[in-house]
Order: C-alpha cells, then sequence, then structure tokens
C-alpha cells in the first residue's frame, strides 16, 4: 500500500522537530540490567570512535571503579576536571558543569546519569547538569541502569526487597535520541564479578549477599529488555505517523475491540481482554460517536460505560467521532499499528445483509493485511432507529415537515399562472432544505417524499392524479427526488458536523483557559484556588480539593466556604485518591452519592481529589462533560506536580 500524503500539519511538525534538534544537543543513553554488564565501556568506545573522526569528544566524568582496562581507554581523551567540594569537613569531586559548558565540545561522557550531586552545586541532580549541557546545545554521552527510572522504582523495590533512593525521571528517557541497550546474560554478568572485574573483593562479596543473584539479575535484565523494546515501538510509531504510512507494520500482536452500546459488547470486551493476556499483547477500544445517526442520551453512556469498562481491564481508550464508522476504526488501526480487530458478528435478517450490509463486512473489504476476529453475538434487530437526542420521536420535526411542504404548496398554487414548474420544484427545494436544517434525517426525508408527492399531484397534469402524461414529467420527478434526497443529507451532515466541531472547540478553549491561569499562578494552594473557580463556573457546581499529606486528605480550596464533608464523603475520596478511579454521581461506583469525586494523579503518584456537586447534575454527566472533567483534572494535577518540583 503506497504512504498516504504528508498533511500540512504534519510537514510542519516534522519542521519544528527538525528546528528543534538543530537548536538541542541530542541525549544517547547506554541502559543496562545492573552494574558491570559493560555501559560504560561500550559508551567510551563509542567516544573514541567519535573522536578518530574528527569529533570533538571531551570526558565530562567517568566512574571506573579501578578498572585498569576502562582507565587504559580514556587516555588519549580530553577530561574536564572535576570541581572540588567541601561537606562536612570532606572533600568531594563532581562533575564541573560549567568548565565543560565553557569549553562548549561536541560531545561530552557522562557516566552515571542517576547520580546525586554534593550539596551546593546548581543542581541537586546530574540528569539535571545533563539536561542543561542538551537546552545549551551540546551532545551527551551518559550511562543509565534500569532500576534507576522512576516509573520503574515500585517493581524495582518488590525485586529487590530494599528502594531506590537515586531514580531519573521517564522524561529524560523520552528525550533521548537513542537508548543503546548493553546486555550481558546473568552468568556472565556473576563470572565478571567473581573475577574482581565490576567491584573490589570486599564489595564484590557484598553485592553478591544482596543484589547480585541470578534471579534478581534476570528481572532486572528482563525490565531493561522492555524498556528499550516500548522505546523502540515508539520510535517506529512516531516514523509511522510522521511519514504517514498507514499499512502494518507486524512487529508486535496489537488487538483492537469496537464498543458500541449494545450489550454483547461486553462480551467482546472480556473476550478481548483475555486473547491479550493469551498473547501478551498490548490491546485497544474505541467508540465512534458519529452524528449520522443519533442515538438516544441513555444508549451513548451505554456506549461510554463499555469503553470505561475496557479501560478498567487495562486497554487504550478513545472515543472517535466521524460520519463513516468503518472508516474512523480502520483509520485508527493503522495509525497505531493495529495487528487483530475484534468485531461482533451480528446475525440480522438476509434482506438487512442484502441491502444495509454491516460493520463487520464493511472492515473485513476494507482490513487488508489486518487480520479481522469475529465473535458470534445473538440476534439483535436493535438498529438504531430515527429518534431525537432525547430519545423520544421527533414528532416536532415531522411536523415542522408537514407544516413546510403544505405552505409551500400553498404558495405554489396560488401563484400557479405565474410559475413554471422548474420554479415551482425550486420552492420545493427550498423546504426541504429548510426542514433538514433541523438535522433529522427521518423528517427531511418525509419532507422529500411529500414535495414530490405533492408536486406530481397538484403541479404535473392530469392535475390531482398520480399518473404521468409524458416521460419527461416522471424524469423530473425523479431529477427532483433525487436532488432532495442530496440536500437532505448535506444538510443534515453539515449542521451535525457543525455541532461536533463545537463541542470540540467548546472543549479545547476550555481547557486551553484553565491551562493559561494554571501557567500564570505561582503556589499550590493558589493554583487550586484559581482551577475551582474557573470549573465551578465552567460546570455550574460546587467544588471542593483536597490534597494528600502524610497520608491524610486535607482540604485546600473550597467554591463555597460554607461546604464541608462529612466522614463518609471523606472515606470516598480517600478511596478515589488510592485506587485512581472517579467514584460517586454519574458513575458505577456508588452512583448514588451527591457528588462526584475525580482523581488528581499524575503518572507517579496520587496527589489528590476533586469534589464536585453539580447544581444541575445532567447537565454534568453527560461523556462529553465526564471526559472534559477528567481532562481538566489532569492538567491540575500537572501544574501541582510541576510547581511543588520547582519549589524543591
Amino acid at each position: 500500500m503506497p504512504k498516504k500524503r504528508l498533511s500540512p500539519e504534519a510537514f510542519l511538525k516534522l519542521a519544528q522537530e527538525e528546528e528543534s534538534h538543530q537548536l538541542h544537543g541530542k541525549l544517547k543513553i547506554y541502559l543496562g540490567a545492573a552494574p558491570g554488564v559493560g555501559k560504560t565501556y561500550a559508551m567510551v568506545e563509542a567516544a573514541r570512535t567519535k573522536h578518530t573522526q574528527g569529533v570533538d569528544v571531551v570526558i565530562g566524568i567517568i566512574e571506573s571503579h579501578g578498572r585498569h582496562e576502562l582507565e587504559l581507554l580514556l587516555h588519549d581523551l580530553e577530561i574536564i576536571p572535576r570541581q572540588t567540594i567541601e561537606y562536612r569537613g570532606q572533600h568531594l569531586t563532581e562533575f564541573d558543569l560549567d568548565a565543560t559548558l565553557a569549553r562548549n565540545p561536541s560531545i561530552v561522557l557522562i557516566d552515571e546519569m542517576a547520580h546525586t550531586n554534593a550539596p551546593g552545586l546548581r543542581h541537586a541532580k546530574r540528569w539535571q547538569d545533563i539536561k542543561e549541557l542538551l537546552d545549551r546545545g551540546i551532545n551527551v554521552y551518559t550511562t543509565l541502569n534500569v532500576q534507576h527510572i522512576e516509573s520503574l522504582n515500585d517493581a524495582v523495590s518488590q525485586i529487590l526487597h530494599t528502594h531506590v533512593q537515586e531514580t531519573v525521571p521517564d522524561s529524560m528517557l523520552e528525550l533521548a535520541d537513542t537508548i543503546e541497550l548493553i546486555d550481558l546474560p546473568p552468568e556472565d554478568l556473576l563470572k565478571r564479578l567473581q573475577e574482581g572485574k565490576v567491584y573490589i573483593p570486599e564489595q564484590a562479596s557484598l553485592a553478591v549477599e544482596h543484589f547480585f543473584r541470578k534471579g534478581n539479575l534476570s528481572a532486572l535484565r528482563e525490565l531493561a529488555l522492555r524498556i528499550t523494546a516500548e522505546r523502540v515501538e515508539a520510535q517506529v510509531l512516531s516514523y509511522r505517523q510522521d511519514l504517514g504510512i498507514k499499512h502494518v507494520w507486524p512487529t508486535k500482536v496489537k488487538l483492537l475491540v469496537c464498543v458500541s452500546a449494545r450489550y454483547q459488547s461486553t462480551k467482546l470486551i472480556r473476550a478481548t481482554r483475555r486473547m491479550a493476556t493469551r498473547l501478551k499483547a498490548e490491546w485497544h477500544a474505541v467508540y465512534v460517536d458519529t452524528p449520522e445517526i443519533r442515538i438516544s442520551e441513555e444508549k451513548r453512556n451505554s456506549a461510554i460505560q463499555n469503553l470505561h469498562l475496557a479501560e478498567r481491564l487495562g486497554a487504550a481508550t478513545a472515543v472517535l467521532t466521524g460520519l463513516n464508522v468503518s472508516k474512523e476504526i480502520m483509520d485508527y488501526a493503522r495509525e497505531h499499528n493495529i495487528t487483530n480487530i475484534v468485531l461482533g458478528k451480528q446475525i440480522q435478517p438476509f434482506w438487512k445483509n442484502l441491502f444495509f450490509g454491516g460493520l463487520a463486512n464493511k472492515i473485513i473489504r476494507q482490513s487488508g493485511e489486518i487480520d479481522v476476529y469475529l465473535i458470534t453475538g445473538e440476534f439483535d434487530d436493535t438498529a438504531e432507529k430515527p429518534i431525537s437526542q432525547d430519545g423520544r420521536i421527533p414528532w416536532l420535526a415531522y411536523g415542522i415537515a408537514v407544516a413546510t411542504v403544505g405552505i409551500i404548496t400553498f404558495i405554489n398554487y396560488l401563484f400557479r399562472d405565474y410559475l413554471q414548474n422548474g420554479s415551482v420544484a425550486m420552492l420545493y427545494l427550498i423546504g426541504v432544505a429548510i426542514v433538514a436544517s433541523f438535522g433529522e434525517f427521518s423528517a427531511a426525508f418525509l419532507a422529500s417524499i411529500l414535495s414530490v408527492a405533492t408536486f406530481l399531484f397538484c403541479f404535473v397534469p392530469p392535475y390531482f392524479t398520480f399518473v404521468f402524461s409524458d416521460m419527461s414529467s416522471n424524469l423530473n420527478l425523479a431529477l427532483l427526488f433525487l436532488l432532495t434526497q442530496i440536500i437532505t443529507y448535506l444538510a443534515v451532515i453539515s449542521r451535525r458536523q457543525t455541532q461536533a466541531i463545537h463541542l470540540a472547540e467548546r472543549h479545547t478553549t476550555a481547557l486551553y483557559k484553565l491551562s493559561r491561569q494554571l501557567a500564570s499562578t505561582r503556589g499550590v494552594d493558589n493554583l487550586l484556588a484559581a482551577a475551582i473557580r474557573y470549573l465551578a463556573e465552567l460546570f455550574d457546581s460546587n467544588i471542593i480539593a483536597l490534597l494528600s499529606e502524610n497520608k491524610t486528605l486535607v482540604v485546600h480550596a473550597k467554591s463555597d466556604p460554607m461546604m464541608n464533608l462529612n466522614e463518609k464523603e471523606k472515606s470516598i475520596a480517600r478511596w478515589v485518591c488510592d485506587l485512581n478511579q472517579s467514584a460517586g454521581l454519574g458513575t458505577d461506583t456508588l452512583p448514588l452519592s451527591e457528588a462526584t469525586y475525580v482523581p488528581l494523579f499524575t503518572s507517579q503518584k496520587p496527589l489528590g481529589v476533586l469534589r464536585i456537586s453539580p447544581n444541575h447534575p445532567e447537565r454534568l454527566f453527560t461523556p462529553e462533560q465526564m471526559l472534559l472533567l477528567e481532562s481538566c483534572a489532569s492538567q491540575i494535577a500537572l501544574a501541582i506536580e510541576v510547581d511543588r518540583s520547582h519549589g524543591a
């Protein structure tokens, strides 16, 4: 399949990334499962190769730990002298950041990225020194052990039965242009340790007792391999998106399940979860919210709840918006390199399959290199019928259709002596367009049928009969019917697309205004006060913000000073904070509560909870409002985390 032509936005993104690479230095990380696998040696060897090619390479800091073969590699490379820091009567030697910036090399080698600097230096951590070098346009080679990655801290603690104090944020790995895995089997590493090539003998015997056990090393090796594979996968996905490549590269099994409002969706979700577990595969769940078919709010909420079920079971979820369900699903699948799609096989009457087909058939025809799994459901004759958004039959729209056709017929009949048939037909077309502008397909279709019928009955001779006098009249009626259908389709789709665009625009504007307010505010309490003022107005609600302090939730801001929490509400908030899951009004958990509780959670830890008590719950707990609320909570949590890190 040929590559898709890049959009202007994709070209702009590529240009911005290229400019960013030119302004910032490049980071190369030599990642290993444990000390002694050869990270520093590999880094220095790579630097020596660059040096022989004429590249300006310097040694910022290398920890040789007395290894003679490593020290021999350094003898003809320029070394930045270390700076000496006096701390509590001791003289500590550290990497000299300012001397390196003044030297301004092309590449600088900095060992042990997770190292904690001596007190008194500009940065508390060595990775912060590296970040500044990159911001100044200097390329950096560095080393890192997998146990020092922040997001793996809890997993490493369970493996090693000890807490690793020195960590590097995952953002530094995302910043890296290259991550090179330096791998060594546990048996070979233990042999190197016994030969004294990792630590001196006294340290080696202690390390074997606590850290260098074969089981520990195997588990850490698996983590290192997995981190590297995930990084490579992210680079492949980014490359495909940047170049607009749409055909799937089956480098890894990925499953996609399509969710709807029907109860069979839960069966599909659980079946896909079992398949993903069996295949050890990543899986996604999507719901296509198309304005072409307006379903009731109850069914729409049911679809979103099914999506939440998939999310709780570990899926990456998304709500897609578009006119063509199968196209939106296939675009998502190819964009995310999905290899397998799971669908429900809807058993329906033969005539429906013949004339209307089905989603499964459309997906299969468009799937190409993607495998499609069909899971049989029960007979389902609950296809969406022409109803209004609140679930009722749109009698008002039908009435408007009949009235509009009647008024136009009266006008045409009143001026029949002055109008030709072409003008009469044009007035009927205008009437159909007016009815279609209300956004109801069924009402517009009714107006179309009535227009053609009244035109034939009243204005085509012989009058007041449904008999054609000649073939030209037959053709005119056919053209009139075709034009009314085209006008109906385009007008309704245009209106509903506009509604979808306005909804997305409102959400984007709301998040933009919130982010601007948070960006211009300093201090956690001030951030929360500004945020809840904005959210209280946006959602027409009373809001309380609670933050976790010493395993206790403390109220930090309230939109209404008179509001207080009882013990039951505090226990709900504690549960939400601990499990990072929304609860309360409008959710599956404690739905009879008077308020909704949304967690303030970052990638590292829970921060607190927002309690939202709406004045009009029916206006808040639509799926779009809930998604917007959760997005706002994520923005607030991120702003708090950034403010605290700057304060530290």
